[in-house]
């Protein structure tokens, strides 16, 4: 039973990504959105932290698999991307007052690179695996998942709270910067991996 604990808690964290999604494309309808997307925010955050504790367990019971390789990014790609998706739908987040076109174009473009880094890495960790070569995350992946992270905690945070205050925007504004630079040299590293190297040279 124990050996489940990690498959576990990465079912769960599905569960909690789709209601959190629910949750984003629900907040437009509400007069009154704050305490609705605090809650959204707690439901991010423990989906978070569910990952983290997945990880340790599965290796303090030495259960790490070739399955949870692959499901655990899986999940982590449906929170991540299905998040950016959401908030290019609903039109979040505004940032100073920019024209709507604008602002439409800035959502799906952001929405559209980690996509494309996402599918990238995917089918070359699946290359990879598939040569039984180990394609588990790198150090450079999981500063990546952070600030992404991090990003989407910034855009909650400030569609319930600070909508126009202008720091919020500049906040905002950097922190979408910098979550762009990593994911992008993140998603180059992948190529310059030894183990990717290895299994294309196979």
């Amino acid at each position: 039973m124990l050996r489940l604990i990690p498959n576990i808690l990465t079912f769960g964290r599905l569960i909690l990504t789709l209601v959190f999604l629910f949750m984003i494309l629900y907040s437009p309808y509400l007069e009154n959105i704050s305490f609705f997307l605090d809650i959204a925010f707690v439901i991010f955050v423990i989906a978070g932290l569910s990952d983290i504790v997945d990880g340790i367990v599965a290796r303090s019971l030495n259960v790490t698999s070739k399955f949870g390789r692959m499901m655990d990014p899986l999940v982590d790609k449906i929170l991540v991307c299905g998040t950016f998706i959401c908030l290019a739908i609903i039109g979040e987040p505004k940032l100073f007052n920019l024209p709507e076109t604008t602002m439409t174009v800035i959502h799906w473009s952001v929405a559209a690179i980690l996509i494309l880094r996402e599918i990238y890495v995917t089918v070359l960790r699946h290359i990879a695996e598939a040569q039984g070569v180990n394609f588990a995350a790198t150090f450079s992946g999981k500063i990546k998942m952070f600030l992404q992270s991090f990003a989407i905690g910034t855009v909650i945070i400030k569609m319930a709270h600070v909508q126009t205050a202008t720091w919020g925007y500049w906040f905002t504004t950097v922190t979408f910067t910098i979550m762009l630079v990593v994911t992008v040299v993140s998603g180059i590293r992948a190529t310059q991996r030894s183990s990717w190297k290895q299994a294309s040279s196979d």
